[in-house]
């Protein structure tokens, strides 16, 4: 979580020749197998949230577990398994599963006025390759969501989160390092795409419940060609992979989400547009608190951010959503910039400036004044009214242990998210 022409798929690649093929077949059969999604993507918003830290640890939105495990060295789920007593790690992992996410949150979620959960799952709950110290067990989780996401007339998208060799570094990808190997490495892409294959296959029939996958969380698109070249190809094979999954030119009815890899929208113009490509969206992350600048700016100038959006996310060729952002405007939040960093707005990051104390603005909502959480609404309702310019969105995240300006359930508990999504108190609040 942080913040040209289209080049056809390589003719080296082993999907070419069947893709375009595919292809082919999907045009040549558009009029009797009509793509049909498992929601109306183009005339209903999209109103969401993210299942953070259930299925992938993050050290930010349960700081608990790490500390408890009194190892500074653990900070990911890579160096939970690979540093943490294995049958007390297994056990610790269990007991989380069980009880972050349960079916009283769907009711919950349900009943909050929401239609979408976006659920983060990391490549290692399919195959864990050797060497590799995580410790599985999430499938039968991700089957249980998908259960009470139908129970509860909620649409389920299954995002994969963390990559072999992760693609960004992040320690929300599995594994935190200095620089992404994902894409350096064509093992890593092959076990990648057998792993998108997999997931569509699981839900290639439930559209209804589980209508999008998105293959790739992420991906450090920063760092240029090395990294977009390999992901353009990815999102191409990703198409064929997710589209067609029963092996035949039979077409599901699975929408493939795309992270524009933190590029402006306009480097993705024209990529898998109609009519060659069908179910198609977009997904952008929209944050205001990894950068100096962001955490200096002022209460309204957040807003002004938020709304000045409008325009970009009014006007993209494909369906977008905001797949995560939040109310937060502080990197304050323990570990949030990674366990054992500090934040930029207190200075205690490295080349960061101290802008004001966290006290106050991080933590336990009965530490936020009525002013805080007054504002708290409002950019939250600057966001949501900016965000439906596009598709719609998903809030990052569902509950934190102890971040409550990040909680989509403690900004319900406490006031500053309203019960229903459409209910809102400050309708002009862009004008």
């Amino acid at each position: 979580m942080r913040q040209g022409l289209v080049r056809w798929m390589s003719t080296n690649s082993p999907m070419h020749s069947a893709f375009l093929a595919l292809v082919g077949l999907s045009l040549f059969h558009s009029v009797s197998s009509q793509f049909s999604p498992g929601f109306p993507y183009g005339s209903q918003k999209v109103r969401g949230v993210n299942l953070g830290g259930w299925l992938v640890l993050e050290p930010w939105i349960t700081p608990s577990i790490f500390d408890n495990s009194g190892n500074p060295n653990i900070v990911d789920e890579w160096t939970f398994g690979q540093y943490y007593d294995r049958a007390i790690a297994t056990n610790v992992l269990q007991n989380h599963w069980n009880t972050w996410i349960t079916q009283n949150d769907f009711a919950n979620i349900a009943a909050a006025g929401l239609n979408h959960v976006r659920l983060p799952i990391g490549y290692w709950a399919f195959e864990v390759g050797p060497g590799e110290p995580y410790i599985q067990g999430q499938l039968p989780y991700l089957q249980n969501a998908a259960q009470w996401a139908s129970q509860y007339g909620l649409k389920l998208i299954v995002d994969l989160h963390g990559a072999p060799g992760s693609q960004n570094g992040y320690d929300n990808s599995g594994h935190r390092m200095s620089y992404p190997t994902w894409q350096s490495n064509q093992t890593n892409i092959a076990r990648t795409d057998a792993i998108i294959k997999q997931i569509a296959s699981m839900f290639a029939d439930q559209a209804n419940v589980v209508p999008i996958i998105a293959p790739l969380n992420e991906p450090a698109g920063y760092y240029g060609s090395s990294v977009l070249t390999p992901l353009r190809q990815y999102y191409y094979d990703s198409y064929g992979n997710i589209r067609y999954p029963y092996g035949t030119s039979t077409q599901s009815n699975t929408v493939v989400l795309l992270h524009d890899a933190f590029q402006p929208l306009s480097y993705w113009n024209g990529f898998e547009t109609t009519p060659n490509f069908q179910g198609v969206a977009m997904d952008t992350h929209i944050y205001q608190v990894f950068s100096n600048v962001d955490v200096q700016m002022s209460w309204q100038s957040h807003i002004n951010t938020a709304c000045g959006t409008q325009s970009t996310l009014s006007n993209f060729d494909i369906w977008l959503m905001v797949g995560e952002w939040s109310p937060a405007i502080t990197d304050c939040a323990t570990y949030l910039n990674g366990r054992g960093n500090g934040a930029r707005y207190d200075g205690s990051y490295p080349g960061s400036t101290y802008v004001g104390s966290c006290t106050g603005l991080t933590g336990s909502a009965s530490t936020f004044s009525s002013s805080y959480k007054t504002f708290l609404r409002q950019f939250w309702e600057a966001q949501v009214i900016s965000y439906e310019k596009s598709n719609g969105w998903l809030m990052w995240t569902w509950k934190t242990e102890s971040a409550d300006e990040w909680s989509y359930l403690a900004g319900l508990q406490n006031g500053w998210i309203p019960w229903s999504p459409t209910d809102l108190q400050y309708p002009t609040i862009c004008g």
